[in-house]
């Protein structure tokens, strides 16, 4: 196994570590930065948990290709597909008028650091998916 291989495994461990810790805060509604993006939006029981079963959906994704991520290629790009859609949908989410309307200007800026911390971990995955490839094929 590459190098690059190598650290895109553990990139991905540390994904399915994150979503495992995203699936229990919003099981217990723990609200907390980082792991609760919209930490101070009014939620329900029903969408916290939701969001718990979804997050564990990803750890679950996540764990599965850092066990052997040459032979899960394809679920690794599945997981950087679903990654992007996601982050757009996170902008899109923060400059609506209706997240704007029930959070602070300080909380804003702050979702905008947590869906930017997102992006670079995303962007991380996504060239090391790509080194990892290059340096099997060479």
């Amino acid at each position: 196994m590459g190098q690059n291989t190598i650290v895109l495994k553990w990139s991905l461990l540390a994904g399915a570590l994150y979503f495992f810790a995203v699936a229990c805060v919003h099981l217990v509604g723990f609200k907390v930065p980082v792991l609760y993006i919209y930490f101070d939006v009014p939620s329900s029981v029903y969408q916290d948990r939701i969001i718990s079963f979804l997050a564990f959906g990803w750890a679950a994704c996540f764990f599965t290709a850092y066990s052997e991520p040459e032979k899960y290629r394809s679920l690794v790009r599945a997981i950087l597909f679903a990654g992007a859609y996601a982050i757009v949908m996170l902008c899109i989410i923060n400059g609506s008028a209706d997240v704007n309307a029930a959070i602070s200007v300080s909380s804003a800026d702050v979702f905008r650091v947590e869906t930017a911390g997102l992006f670079f971990y995303w962007l991380w995955l996504l060239v090391f998916f790509f080194r990892s490839r290059a340096s099997r094929d060479s």
